[in-house]
């Protein structure tokens, strides 16, 4: 279904990505312009977009990691970016979380399997910043201030509310976070991945905190909330998947809103609802291996990304684009698509940097509590 963004059996997933460590082929010797796109910090910096793109097919190859089809339309993403340029994209373990991209970075590093670029929660980019190469794509001016790293390290790229969804053929309707705690969902709501390592799942806690009169100061009512959800037996442990929604085994799925609203075109009995009382927003951070063993289609990749036309893609998958409103303003914004984005009203709640380190640090300690 989606970018389940967690442990999924994470010591069997790192044992596999171990053993393929062992027998990954070690990067090729780079070429002269490989080796200048390393350290180039724009396309500019490189002699220009043709001479990004000549380095980059070149190349012929892009690796990527936990990016599934359906999340935010990076089917069609990969797929447009290869046809375009001619290069081949290595999509790797579709379903991991954010901190297994950085774990496979780490343990393939100096190979040609090792991921170029990462798509990754708040928390976990932000604690990893070491790992990523300064970019400045050709858009970089567009994108608002709050939502990038002066230099180019990290920038968002869309983002999205968190929403409830379900199975109205299965179970009565929700309109707010209060209503998880009916004895009619015993057994019947999940949360797509472990907050501590899932973005998705971090984003769900909070929505419970807030919902609970807590804030973006304070996430412990969110951790009490899902206390209260095991403890009347409504919390399911499985992470969501399509064949578990088709299927009916987990008719409730906490996720962002785009992610949940993808499920509506298979199951036409899904709904999905953003809590009026509990608005939050998160943006995914983009960023380039400074070790990606393709660094010229890595940064050509953070080029089409932020394009209008990669913009509009991630538009397509029910996400908001980060350059939504300069792109409105230039009149190049898929105004069709997004009209069909949930309605969202008021002030919704958007963590900083020092509020999502501090909830990480809440969470580590108290999220073991809820699992048993």
């Amino acid at each position: 279904m989606n970018r389940i963004r967690t442990t999924i059996a994470a010591a069997a997933l790192a044992g596999l990505v171990l053993a393929g460590a062992g027998c990954a082929p070690p990067a090729a010797e780079p070429s002269a312009d490989a080796a200048a796109a390393a350290t180039a910090t724009s396309a500019e910096a490189l002699g220009g977009m043709d001479a990004l793109v000549a380095a980059a097919k070149a190349e012929g190859r892009l690796n990527v990691i936990a990016l599934p089809p359906d999340w935010a339309n990076y089917g069609e993403i990969i797929k447009a970016f290869g046809t375009k340029y001619g290069i081949e994209v290595n999509s790797a373990q579709p379903d991991a979380a954010s901190q297994e991209e950085i774990n496979a970075a780490t343990q393939l590093k100096g190979t040609d399997r090792a991921p170029d670029v990462f798509d990754l929660g708040q928390s976990v980019a932000l604690a990893n910043t070491a790992m990523f190469a300064p970019y400045q794509v050709a858009t970089f001016d567009s994108i608002p201030t709050a939502f990038k790293d002066p230099s180019g390290t990290w920038v968002n790229d869309y983002g999205g509310f968190m929403s409830i969804g379900y199975d109205s053929a299965k179970v009565p309707a929700i309109t707010s976070v209060e209503d998880l705690l009916k004895p009619e969902l015993k057994g019947k709501v999940a949360l797509n991945g472990d907050p501590t390592q899932a973005g998705a799942a971090f984003s769900g806690v909070v929505m419970a905190s807030v919902a609970n009169g807590g804030s973006a100061d304070d996430i412990k009512p969110g951790v009490e909330f899902f206390s209260r959800l095991s403890d009347a037996g409504n919390f399911l442990p499985v992470d969501p998947t399509a064949a578990t929604i088709e299927s009916g085994q987990t008719p409730v799925v906490i996720d962002w809103d785009y992610t949940n609203a993808a499920v509506t075109s298979k199951l036409s009995s899904w709904k999905v609802v953003v809590p009026e009382n509990a608005q939050v927003g998160g943006y995914y951070y983009q960023a380039v291996s400074k070790d990606a063993p393709h660094p010229a289609a890595a940064r050509l990749w953070q080029e089409f990304l932020y394009s209008d036309e990669g913009q509009n893609l991630y538009l397509g998958g029910g996400a908001r684009p980060v350059r939504a409103d300069a792109m409105q303003e230039a009149g190049t914004l898929d105004a069709d698509a997004y009209a069909k984005l949930p309605e969202v009203s008021g002030d919704p709640v958007l963590l900083t940097a020092e509020q999502n380190t501090a909830a990480a640090a809440v969470l580590s300690e108290e999220w073991a509590k809820v699992t048993g």
